[in-house]
Parts: C-alpha cells; structure tokens; sequence
C-alpha cells in the first residue's frame, strides 16, 4: 500500500532521479503538498553524494528505490515507473539523462503524457549548456544579484535562495504543475526547461519595471530599495541586527516619531536621495544605542515596518511564527512545515525521511503490480 497522504496533490505520481540542489526542493514542495514523490537513488552514495542521512530534510515525505542506471535492467525499472506517473523530476547536466536511456524522447514514448522536468542552472542549450556552475554565479549573470548588498560592499546573496530554491525550485513546481494541467486537458505531455539563469531573471520584473520608471538605478546605493537609510539593516548595542523597512512616507513618519526623530529637520527630509548617505549615519548611530531587544519592545507590531534579524533557532522561537507553527522539529531536526496554508486540503505533518532504497519493494508494486 502507498503511503497515506493529504493535501492538494494527492493522488500525483512524481518520480524525481536523485540529485543535488533545487531539483530535490522542488521534490520536497510537492511531497509537502500530497503527492506521492517517488526517489530513484543509487545503489550507494557516490563519491559526489552529499549524504546527510536523517538531515536530507529535501527527501521528507518521499520514498526511496534504488537502481543501478549503468545498467539495462536499471533503465528499464525506471522506465517502467515512468509509464505510472504524472511528472519526472531531473537536474543532470544536459545529455546526461539521454546517455542513460532516460531522455524525454525515449520516456515520452513509454507516457504520452508525462510532463518531463528538467532543472538545470544554465537551461538545456546556450554557449554555458555544458559548463557547471552554482547558485551565486547563475543569479551573477542574469542580473539577480547586483542589488543585493550594501553600498561598497561586494554584492552577496543569501545561500541558495534566490537562484536555486527561488529561480530554480519554485519555477519547477510551477512548470510541473501547469504541464500536468495540460496534459489532463489535452493528453499531451512535454518537456519543461527550467533555468535558474530565467527564473531568477524573471524574478527581477518588479525591479525592472521600477528601473524603466527611474525609481531603481545600475550604481548601488542609489536606488529605492537599495539606498535608503530608511530600508536597511542596522547593528545594535548587543551586536545583534534589526531591519527598518519605512518605505511609504506615513509609515516613515511613524519609524521618526518612535524612535525620536520626529522633530528633526534633517531627517524630515529622507526621501531626498543626496541626504541618505548622512542620514544612514545618523540612524546606524541611534540604533547602536540600544540593544535589539529594547528595539523590538519599542517598534515590533507597530507601522514603522519593523523586525529583527533572526538566526534559525531564534526564529523558531519568536510567538509569530509558534503561533502559526511555521517551524517544528521532526527527528531532532529543524524544519519548516509545508507553505503555503490551504483551508480544505491542508497536508499532514512532513513524513519521515526515507533511508536509501527502504521503499523499492513497495514503490513496484504500487506502481507497476510487479
């Protein structure tokens, strides 16, 4: 018997070809969401394997089989697996899959109507097809990452979040679960190209469409959202941060009247955009007067467009996100329940993490009757 599953998906059929990086996330996402995400994995790690065991928190909720692929009878197992299901997940490099046996002309064939996801950083052709790469250098080249950062500083992103799990992942999803739409509708299936390189450009539209209107510039720390003293992080007297994001003038207001500003003549004129390099001074040093927590009891909850800066643990902990129950610990490990929220269809608690290979037996003949 499958496992028992809730949530929006149920009753997909993913299959997901073990890997590195978004393509599991994206695995993950749909696991949360109900679907039954089956993993094709190795025999045994590879020397290249990151093998985090219980930790793999990208593999919860899936099951595991394991197949050797350099081998026929390997290809044919997946093949047969491919004919059960809605979507297939790979992040090989591209031709690797068609080397294998395993490309969408060969798995099309077995299921017309299979939507064939293919994460990758570079996109499937391009002069950088073949050439390896990670988060920071897609987000690089397609322009994602140059507002991030302050002023001076060398531009820097938070790890994997804006290219792989935001450009790669999350356009994944999407893709599958339009294709899969389709296919219903036509009983047509096709392959989806999904590219950090686009995604992570397509991200960008907003910023674009300020850019075109002069609101955000190509230098740094000039810009809306990248200059102001009113939308930065500032450090605090016990080496802890918190950020003020003030954009709207009211909400600004507000920001000068609470932390004592209000009546001061320089700082009633911060949207003026030669004042912001003396006026974040003058805020870095005010905010050093206190520590975060001070700053918290003052300004969170409030308009003034206020948080502090949290590591992991600690935003485990904050009442907001307990009384949502964003985070919880499965298995002693920290990890983020399944977003977003649905009123019906709500998906269970995460299952566990399967062990490499723990599910074949099952997986074939729920699948396939074998």
């Amino acid at each position: 018997m499958a496992q028992e599953r809730s949530g929006p998906l149920k009753g997909l059929r993913i299959l997901e070809i073990a890997g590195l990086g978004p393509a599991p996330f994206c695995g993950m996402l749909l696991a949360d969401l109900g679907a039954d995400v089956v993993v094709v994995d190795r025999l045994a790690a590879g020397p290249e394997d990151l093998d985090l065991g219980k930790h793999a928190v990208c593999n919860r909720g899936k099951r595991s089989i394991a197949v050797d692929l350099k081998h026929q009878e390997g290809v044919e197992t997946v093949l047969r697996l491919v004919e059960s299901c809605d979507a297939m997940i790979e992040g090989m490099r591209p031709g690797v899959m068609e080397r294998l046996g395993l490309g969408p002309d060969v798995c099309l064939a077995r299921n017309p109507k299979l939507i064939y996801g293919r994460m990758t950083g570079w996109g499937q052709h391009g002069p950088l097809a073949q050439a390896a790469g990670h988060d920071l250098n897609y987000i690089a080249l397609s322009g994602a990452l140059w507002w991030s950062g302050q002023p001076g500083d060398a531009p820097m992103s938070p790890p994997s979040l804006v290219g792989d799990i935001g450009g790669g992942s999350l356009y994944l999803a999407v893709g599958l679960l339009a294709g899969i739409m389709n296919a219903r509708a036509t009983g047509r299936g096709q392959v989806v190209d999904a590219a950090i390189v686009d995604g992570s450009a397509h991200m960008l539209n907003l910023m674009l469409g300020l850019k075109s209107a002069g609101q955000m510039h190509n230098e740094r720390g000039v810009s809306l959202l990248d200059g102001p003293h009113w939308y930065r992080t500032y450090r605090c007297a016990d080496g802890k941060f918190i950020s003020v994001g003030a954009v709207e003038p009211r909400f600004y207001k507000l920001l000068l009247e609470k932390i004592g500003l209000k009546d001061d003549p320089a700082f009633a004129k911060g949207h003026d955009p030669a004042q912001w390099p003396r006026l974040h001074e003058g805020f870095a040093e005010l905010f050093l007067t206190r520590t975060r927590d001070e700053w918290c009891a003052l300004l969170e909850g409030t308009d003034a467009c206020f948080a502090p800066v949290l590591d992991l643990d600690e935003a485990a902990r904050h009442p907001h996100l307990v009384e949502r129950g964003v985070y919880s610990r499965i298995d002693g490990v920290l990890q983020a329940n399944p977003a977003p929220r649905f009123s019906v269809t709500q998906p269970a608690t995460p299952a566990a993490i399967p062990v490499r290979g723990q599910d074949s037996e099952a997986v074939l003949r729920d699948w396939c009757g074998m």
